[in-house]
């Protein structure tokens, strides 16, 4: 059990590993995420008092170790080693003992008792023995027994007597439960559902590390979103301070610098909503990477050292498609549940089997004690108790060696067979699990086709948000030279300020776009790349259990939920 902890927690920590490369392409794709020279700068610089300064990467290190939902998904793999062990504990030996003294005192009936009002008996005995369900569907039992029996009636020829017996017994089912039965079965389910605990809490680990990574990327969109209405509230009170030197020097009506005021009152209001978002999005991001337990947890802010980067990437659909079919962990799933399917429809066809048993018992045994003369019933039928005189005396050794040598040896070899009459329940769970499987084969060919579909989506909204960036980017450089224009016509007395505010109205819609766009196109990455690995929509691959809802009789009889 240590040696399998321990090969668990080599597998979380090469998982980990992996998992914070997450912006690294998807397989099929090109380049790395490099994040700018300014971000390069701001993660040198000190970060100031209960702030923490994160990179991405390290975002999705601490959640891979703090996250609840991770330790909650590690404890599964240790619960399915101890049903493995449980599966197993049926094939372990049973040691069993007893010790154990017995009087007897019974009435004389007999003429025979020799005068005698009563019979005395006294016995001192144990046992020890051991049996065994062996993995090959076998089964043994042992049993020695020894005891030392002293008695008043006269007709008994050893007084103390010594008697030990050696019982063995092996049976071997030769048809049903000869290659599965109900304890290789359970072994064998169990071990898939260790595989198959792996594949969940590696699918628990990707998940993380994906929600970990976009809530990083919303953050320092939040923040950039932020930084672009307060340039923009920076646009509006120049031109509200530029207004309202010209009212004071009499170029401009005293009317005109309320539209000023009420652009400048819009952008403020734009700023309050943007970092009230902040502070949702830092609330975010710290319940998926840090543990609750963490001192100051909702105290801490989190400074992002990374800007929202883009380059543009090539996408290679069809090696992602194959990529997922391959690991994606629903599939695996399913397909372990098919393999579990398996082993129940192998149980199946066993148990319609006729019961057909050989079986082996030997038994040897040793007695000794005082052997004693032996008496005239006639002489005792008088009233006479006889003398009796000691013919013989063998010890517990010499019992013990007839029993070792078999001097008085017993055996017994057969074939037991046992065939139920009439209708079978075992037949028709047969044919039940029969149609369940088909049904489940089915399901992951219709869960393939919807990994593929999901991952052919995800590679789209890659290549959309990558247009949407090149677009809002030149919407956004057009809108700056716009504005630009405006102003300049205003200055020169041609244009009214509606169209400067509504330039400026325009740039700040433009800006927040641009900004969104490179976060949403960031955030695709990492979905395209966990989409091959697990289902975005969360869930694993439910697929039907050839077994379920089966009803069984009898001593093997198995509930399944």
């Amino acid at each position: 059990m240590r040696q399998e902890h321990s090969i668990l927690r080599a597998r979380t920590s090469a998982v980990a590993a992996a998992l914070v490369a997450l912006s690294v392409p998807a397989f099929g794709q090109t380049g790395r995420l490099d994040t700018t020279a300014a971000a390069q700068t701001a993660a040198n610089q000190p970060a100031a008092a209960g702030t923490l300064r994160l990179s991405s990467d390290d975002a999705v290190k601490l959640a891979l170790e703090q996250n609840l939902g991770i330790q909650i998904a590690r404890v599964n793999p240790q619960v399915q080693d101890v049903a493995v062990a449980q599966a197993r504990s049926f094939w372990s030996p049973n040691l069993t003992s007893s010790l154990q003294r017995n009087s007897n005192t019974t009435a004389a009936t007999s003429a025979l008792a020799g005068g005698a009002t009563s019979v005395d008996t006294g016995t001192v005995g144990g046992s020890l023995g051991m049996n065994q369900v062996l993995p090959w569907g076998g089964s043994y039992a042992a049993n020695w027994q020894s005891q030392r029996s002293t008695t008043t009636n006269l007709f008994s020829s050893f007084s103390p007597q010594l008697g030990s017996q050696l019982n063995m017994n092996y049976t071997q089912p030769l048809l049903r439960n000869f290659r599965i039965d109900d304890i290789r079965q359970r072994v064998a389910i169990n071990t898939k559902g260790r595989v198959i605990a792996d594949v969940d809490l590696h699918s628990a680990m990707v998940q993380t590390a994906r929600l970990a990574k976009n809530a990083y990327w919303d953050l320092v969109y939040r923040i950039d979103n932020l930084r672009a209405a307060g340039q923009s509230l920076e646009l509006a009170q120049q031109s509200l301070k530029d207004n309202t030197r010209r009212v004071e020097i009499g170029t401009m009506a005293p009317i005109d610098i309320v539209d000023a005021k009420a652009e400048v009152a819009r952008n403020e209001e734009a700023v309050i909503v943007a970092r009230a978002q902040i502070e949702q999005a830092q609330d975010t991001l710290k319940t998926i990477i840090f543990d609750p337990a963490t001192p100051n947890f909702w105290e801490i802010r989190i400074d992002p050292s990374e800007t929202a980067p883009f380059q543009a990437q090539a996408i290679d659909v069809e090696a992602a498609v194959r990529n997922a079919l391959d690991k994606r962990t629903d599939l695996r799933d399913a397909k372990l549940n098919i393999e579990q399917s398996d082993i129940q429809l192998r149980y199946f066809r066993n148990d319609i089997l006729p019961d057909v048993n050989a079986f082996v018992n030997y038994i040897t045994t040793g007695v000794g004690g005082v052997q004693l003369s032996p008496v005239d019933p006639f002489a005792i039928s008088t009233g006479v108790i006889p003398t009796r005189s000691i013919v013989a005396q063998r010890g517990f050794g010499s019992v013990l060696g007839d029993v070792l040598q078999s001097a008085y040896p017993n055996w017994t070899a057969g074939i037991q067979i046992n065939y139920p009459l009439g209708t079978s329940t075992s037949k028709a769970n047969l044919e039940r699990a029969k149609l369940q499987y088909q049904q489940s084969q089915t399901q992951v060919k219709n869960l393939e086709m919807q990994v593929v579909a999901q991952v052919r989506a995800a590679a789209r909204q890659v290549e959309a948000n990558q247009k949407r960036v090149e677009s809002v980017r030149a919407s956004r450089e057009l809108q700056e030279e716009k504005l630009s224009a405006e102003e300049k016509k205003f200055a020169a007395g041609i244009r009214e300020t509606f169209f400067v505010f509504q330039a400026q109205r325009d740039l700040a819609t433009a800006r927040s776009a641009e900004v969104q766009a490179i976060a949403d196109y960031n955030k695709s990455l990492v979905d395209f790349q966990a989409v091959q690995e697990v289902n975005l929509n969360g869930g694993g691959g439910n697929v039907i259990n050839a077994g379920s809802g089966t009803v069984l009789t009898g001593t093997q009889a198995i509930v399944r939920q």
